[in-house]
């Protein structure tokens, strides 16, 4: 698979575009290609072979015969010259967090630094020091942007980044003199990974808050403070930044810092075409200010409906909002329940009546067990015996409880052949089955499609676990011919899983909205394994949302009734 390699000569070639500091658009055009091919979870040489290159988000002719020369070829002739033109190890420069390419190109230039070795060394030697633009506390967040880079820690999973942005919210939130506060960035705009956390305040008094955001618990450095902006790093290596705007700016500056960049071009752009301009003090029509105390009054001028966080990616929205033509996006009210909970009865903590508490505290009005299946011994999987205590028990409960119903379900191993851990008679009993691969993930790309397609045939299986195997830290998605899976999919009737596991997000944003254009349903599960672990449903909500998914695309909002009806058609 040629995806990543790909990806990261795209990317390189918008790296060495900015640092020669050539045309921004061109800049942006390699890059956004690179995120959607990295994204993907199809080879890019199949696409070619489909004649589907240019479906892909960003892809023009151009790029297209780039792709194909790299496909082909193993090598880009134009990347090959590009890469001439600047020092070998200059590009591995931007990979530190606080040096852009103007600051490396001026080390270049002014130093002959070509790489991080020789970056390392001028900083030991004290020779950045009197170089325009780098002051000491440069110096010093290169030195922290150096360790990060080692330490690996420069971008976060989703949850970790809501977790500690929360840490500092809820604290300065407290502050009386603290009117309004939001995070903005791609924390906001709830994507997969988090570089750093942007926090943006209103305040009366802001070198106050300044210094009190500062000298929270969770702050390990101070890396820069001024009377409205200052930046921290945590005891957890992250980034927080934290700006105070006024009242009057607070809605624009939440809409600019929250991005994408992308998608803040465009919005600018059309301004422009409208005879204003938009930035992050407001929106004016020459220097009379017309909006910006909310992000609402912003887009209600601009002549277009609100475009929640999740969708400003320009991949459309822009233009559906001119239109009013923007999805619903489901949210986690209309969410009935939580369709992968694993009880004590597997390798779960609680008992199913611990679970059943937990879900109606968070209005649901029903619950599916789905226990591991009795091969996977390392979760202690049911045996047939247990698993008629486990239904009896399910009986029971169904019986004494009013407003609520348990569902017998299973996570049934799908074995290295495709085939089911429990017997079509074991099977037939559920009422409800998610099939998922736990092993063999280094199978061909074939071997592994072919095992999910065999699954999803088998009449009794209804949803897909974690569909493409991601576990951050552990592995990356295994190879698949997502385009055949959907297929087959759609003509069994069986649904993919949004699992909410906050080290899974399996599948992604780009694939689950492919999906719906597929006509594929969708489910959220939070896999959880303790009632805790429940509330992990609101990650899964945000993959929903980033991929456009609406009520009617997710099996979660339905009843019980319905819900049981639509998944055996």
């Amino acid at each position: 698979m040629q995806n990543s390699k790909i990806a990261e000569i795209l990317t390189n070639i918008a790296r060495i575009l900015e640092i020669k500091q050539e045309n921004p658009f061109r800049i942006r055009a390699y890059q956004k290609a690179a995120q959607n091919i990295k994204d993907l979870s199809e080879d890019v040489a199949d696409l070619i072979k489909q004649d589907r290159l240019l479906k892909i988000p960003g892809i023009g002719k151009d790029l297209a015969d780039k792709i194909k020369e790299i496909v082909i070829t193993g090598r880009l002739e134009f990347y090959e010259q590009l890469k001439s033109s600047i020092p070998e190890g200059l590009l591995d420069l931007l990979s530190i967090p606080s040096v852009g390419p103007k600051m490396a190109w001026t080390f270049y230039k002014k130093l002959n630094i070509k790489n991080i070795g020789d970056l390392e060394r001028a900083i030991d030697n004290n020779k950045l020091v009197g170089l325009v633009g780098v002051k000491e506390r440069t110096i010093d967040n290169i030195k922290q942007g150096l360790l990060l880079l080692k330490k690996g820690k420069e971008r976060m999973p989703l949850a970790v980044a809501i977790r500690t942005a929360e840490e500092f919210t809820s604290a300065l939130s407290r502050l009386p003199y603290v009117n309004k506060i939001n995070p903005a960035g791609s924390l906001r705009r709830h994507k997969e990974t988090v570089r750093d956390i942007d926090i943006l305040i209103v305040s009366s008094k802001p070198a106050k808050v300044m210094e009190d955001f500062a000298h929270l618990p969770p702050v390990k450095n101070i890396q820069a403070k001024g009377n409205t902006k200052a930046s921290v790093l945590t005891n957890q290596d992250i980034q927080v930044d934290c700006r105070v705007v006024t009242d009057k700016s607070f809605g624009a500056a939440l809409l600019y810092f929250t991005g994408s960049k992308n998608f803040n071009i465009k919005l600018r752009t059309l301004a422009i075409k409208m005879g204003l301009k938009i930035n992050e003090y407001g929106l004016f029509s020459a220097s009379k200010y017309l909006a910006g105390r909310t992000e609402e009054e912003i887009f209600k001028l601009l002549k277009m409906s609100y475009i929640p966080p999740e969708l400003r990616e320009d991949t459309g929205e822009i233009e559906l909002a001119m239109k009013n033509k923007l999805p619903r996006l489901v949210d986690i009210d209309s969410i009935r329940t939580d369709i992968h909970v694993h009880s004590n009865y597997s390798d779960g903590m609680n008992s199913i009546d611990e679970i059943v508490h937990a879900a109606r505290g968070m209005n649901y009005s029903y619950i599916v067990i789905t226990d591991h299946s009795q091969s996977l011994k390392v979760a202690r999987g049911v045996s047939i015996a247990d698993l008629r205590k486990k239904k009896r028990e399910i009986e029971r409960i169904n019986k004494h409880i009013r407003g609520f119903r348990v569902l017998y379900g299973t996570e049934v191993d799908i074995d290295s052949d495709g085939r089911l851990d429990y017997k079509e008679q074991v099977l037939r009993e559920f009422d409800v089955v998610i099939a998922a691969i736990h092993t063999g993930f280094k199978q061909t790309k074939a071997k592994l499609t072919q095992r999910l397609i065999k699954a999803c045939r088998n009449r009794y299986v209804h949803i897909i676990a974690h569909p493409t195997g991601r576990l951050w830290g552990v592995r990356d998605s295994y190879e698949l011919d997502f385009e055949q899976i959907l297929k087959v999919c759609r003509d069994t009737n069986t649904a993919l899983e949004i699992n909410a596991f906050p080290d899974r997000l399996d599948l992604n944003d780009i694939n689950a909205r492919h999906a719906k254009a597929a006509g594929v349903r969708l489910a959220i599960g939070t896999d959880a394994h303790t009632i805790d672990s429940l509330s992990s449903m609101r990650l899964g909500i945000f993959v929903a949302r980033r991929a456009w998914l609406e009520e009617a695309d997710l099996l979660n909002t339905l009843s019980v009734d319905k819900f049981l009806k639509t998944i055996k058609k």
